[in-house]
């Protein structure tokens, strides 16, 4: 029996071996799937950071001044009725603090916290987050954090100016929680399992399914729907259920994906699938450039002319001469327009050419950015783009 199992083993692991081999442009399926159940939780908690030098919340606000006295108070500090309303104090700022509860994380063990601003606080450099219970969806307390606040900016001003760099009301405490409570998982007494694809895709799920059967015996993989495969086990399988799991997400499948344009025209990024075609279609662009040139000028009235005396001599017009009554200077301006359109050719795109190819036949007359988003959008209003065009 031993030696059976032995060569078990020894034969799933060539099986796996030789699929990696054959596929050597595919993807794990770790790499592109979840196993169904085994996921991160989301905890949240609302504590206080103290030791701010003077860039904490203004402790007139109502929650903060209230958190600052029930803190007080369940240290032993007695905090009479009247007493709260004379806390001053602008070193402590509240905060929401927020993690993420890793799977099969054991007590003891430590996860790094994220600490966000609630208030007016103008920065958390150099604070200390006091200890705060984390709590899950389900309202119970799964971590408890405390630690110095590391923030990756800072802020400074005065009466006139300031200056800030990133954003200082947000920091981390690095591995700042301790787990106090584990989730449950029973993977070993489990009869099947499933696997989720991140892209749901009917071709890749196939191939999922496919794969899991024909390199692990023991175990029948069942396509639901396009995301999701169900892994049956049997009763002749005799492994662990890790190593089950461990087996299954280093096969390597092809991952099929639709035929999809994603353009961005605020930044005029363009992203093409592989599987992108076009049908046959001639492609001309030319751009017509317009330029309108402006120019003042200042008309102004000659001056008044004086008659000639006796002697057929005229007069002089010095600089004193008198404008003649009527006339007036004005502005006057002078328009020129050009219009030059931009010589290019026409460029025949044949049937069914790769992403490579449409690239290289549109580089050919000289398209920028801008102007491939309108060709792209062109071809597809006229039925030759074989693809989704999606406008972000």
């Amino acid at each position: 029996m031993k030696t059976a199992r032995i060569f078990t083993y020894v034969a799933i692991s060539f099986a796996i071996s030789f699929i990696v081999v054959s596929h050597a442009y595919s993807a794990r399926i770790k790499d592109i799937s979840s196993i169904g159940g085994v996921r991160d939780n989301q905890l949240v908690g609302y504590g206080l950071v103290v030791g701010l030098a003077g860039t904490g919340d203004d402790i007139e606000n109502g929650f903060t001044k209230e958190t600052l006295a029930n803190m007080l108070s369940r240290q032993g500090l007695g905090m009479k009725e009247g007493s709260r309303n004379n806390l001053s104090s602008d070193n402590v700022a509240s905060v929401m603090i927020s993690a993420e509860l890793p799977p099969f994380a054991k007590v003891g063990s430590r996860i790094d916290v994220m600490v966000s601003s609630i208030g007016d606080a103008d920065s958390l450099r150099g604070g200390t987050l006091l200890m705060t219970p984390l709590s899950g969806a389900d309202g119970r307390v799964y971590a408890v954090a405390q630690g110095a606040v590391s923030v990756g900016g800072f802020a400074a001003g005065g009466g006139g100016a300031s200056i800030s760099k990133n954003h200082p009301t947000v920091g981390r405490v690095t591995n700042g929680a301790f787990i106090e409570r584990e989730l449950e998982y029973d993977f070993e007494n489990r009869k099947s399992l499933s696997i989720n694809l991140y892209r749901p895709d009917f071709t890749t799920a196939t191939g999922v399914a496919a794969a899991i059967n024909g390199v692990i015996a023991g175990v029948e993989a069942k396509l639901v729907d396009s995301s999701t495969v169900t892994v049956n086990i049997k009763e002749s399988f005799k492994g662990s259920i890790v190593k089950l799991l461990s087996i299954v997400e280093n096969i390597n499948v092809a991952v099929d994906s639709p035929a999809v344009v994603v353009i961005d025209e605020k930044t005029g990024t363009i992203v093409m699938g592989e599987n992108v075609r076009i049908s046959t279609v001639a492609v001309a662009h030319g751009n017509l450039f317009i330029q309108i040139k402006e120019e003042k000028k200042v008309s102004q009235p000659s001056p008044f002319a004086l008659a000639p005396p006796a002697g057929g001599v005229p007069v002089d017009v010095g600089a004193g001469a008198v404008i003649a009554p009527g006339g007036q200077t004005v502005v006057t301006t002078e328009t020129a327009i050009g219009v030059e359109e931009e010589k290019n050719r026409l460029v025949v795109v044949p049937k069914g050419v790769t992403i490579q190819e449409v690239v290289r036949a549109l580089n050919a007359i000289g398209v920028t950015p801008g102007d491939l988003i309108t060709i792209l959008q062109t071809i597809k209003s006229a039925g030759a783009l074989q693809a989704d065009l999606k406008l972000i």
